[in-house]
């Protein structure tokens, strides 16, 4: 009877812990909590080579859609790399945000191109009622993503994306 019990322990033991993986993804992959990443190609020239390479600080705005994706994109990159460092969630979300200050910059340059009035619109709040404006909102924005994907990446074990690849 105890042989039964401790054979029937040890199964649910072993079950439970072959949900536990370290495939860069984590467990959180596998549950649908880790975000995949989108792949941004650049090429450079370099002495007689093409270099092909996906880089964290992907800084070229969409084509078409939401000129969001970019920050949105730069953050998950950035988020997800430094989510392994120990400090605090909210320092790396700091840091986050810093690595994407120039995709944050475009965002805030290409809202102020839109704006016809030549000054700042200001607007209550969508989420609080405060008068705001669009650079504060995307800044606010950033700053709320960029500790998202810092949890995010840490409760699920994400990895960071996926290393430069060389084509010559």
């Amino acid at each position: 009877m105890i042989r039964t019990q401790l054979t029937a322990v040890a199964a649910l033991a072993a079950l439970g812990l072959a949900g536990c993986s370290n495939n860069g993804h984590g467990v959180g992959a596998a549950e649908g909590i880790c975000k995949p990443f989108a792949t941004t190609t650049t090429t450079t020239t370099t002495t007689n080579a093409q270099v092909a390479a996906t880089t964290p600080a992907a800084n070229v705005l969409p084509a078409a859609g939401d000129p969001s994706a970019n920050v949105d994109d730069c953050l998950h990159r950035w988020g997800y790399t430094l989510a392994a460092s120990s400090d605090p969630a909210n320092m790396v979300a700091d840091a986050t945000l810093a690595a994407c200050g120039t995709a944050l910059s475009a965002w805030n340059q290409q809202s102020l191109s839109v704006d016809n009035a030549g000054g700042a619109v200001q607007a209550p709040s969508l989420m609080n009622g405060q008068p705001t404006n669009p650079l504060a909102e995307h800044y606010s924005f950033a700053q709320g993503r960029a500790l998202f994907y810092v949890v995010q990446a840490r409760a699920g074990h994400c990895g960071p994306p996926p290393a430069a690849a060389t084509n010559r």
